[in-house]
């Protein structure tokens, strides 16, 4: 029964370990795009991750104690939390974990370029116009790729022709 709480090493080498691979999954998180995370923010994701792998020898290094297991999830939630309250409170250090919204298109323009470099397929933005009523890429007025992954789209304003003019 005390191997049910008898870790194989000094509970600081489990909040390092832990430390580096949550550092380590987030900046892999953020290098893989905004359209691999979907709706989920990198924190969120990082945060499921390292708590499912917290009892697994990756991140334990072969310790099976529940105290180990214990450690090692307060850790990541304490650090998913001070990630957290940092973005919160500091928009330099948001820009670095979350990142920007990226502009695929304005003004009638699709940024293709911008599109392939953000991993963004033809057919998820399409449906993303047609979500935003959206009937031809001329209607566009700006398309967004938000952080969380979630594409949001503005149409172009059009200014109105004055009642009672004919056009020849």
């Amino acid at each position: 029964m005390t191997d049910l709480f008898q870790m194989s090493a000094p509970w600081w080498v489990f909040v390092l370990r832990a430390t580096v691979i949550y550092l380590l999954v987030m900046l892999l998180v953020r290098i893989s795009g905004k359209r691999a995370i979907g709706q989920l923010t990198p924190l969120d994701l990082v945060l499921l991750i390292l708590i499912g792998n917290a009892v697994q020898n990756g991140i334990n290094g072969g310790d099976n104690s529940l105290t180990g297991a214990a450690v090692m999830a307060t850790t990541l939630i304490a650090l998913n939390y001070a990630v957290a309250y940092a973005t919160s409170h500091s928009k330099r250090i948001e820009r670095l974990v979350e990142g920007v919204p990226v502009v695929l298109a304005r003004d009638g323009k699709v940024f293709t370029t911008v599109l392939r470099r953000e991993l963004v397929s033809d057919h998820d933005f399409h449906e993303a116009l047609r979500m935003g009523n959206i009937r031809c890429v001329e209607d566009i007025g700006i398309v967004l790729l938000e952080t969380n992954g979630h594409i949001t789209v503005i149409a172009r304003q059009r200014v109105a022709e004055p009642h009672g003019s004919a056009s020849s």
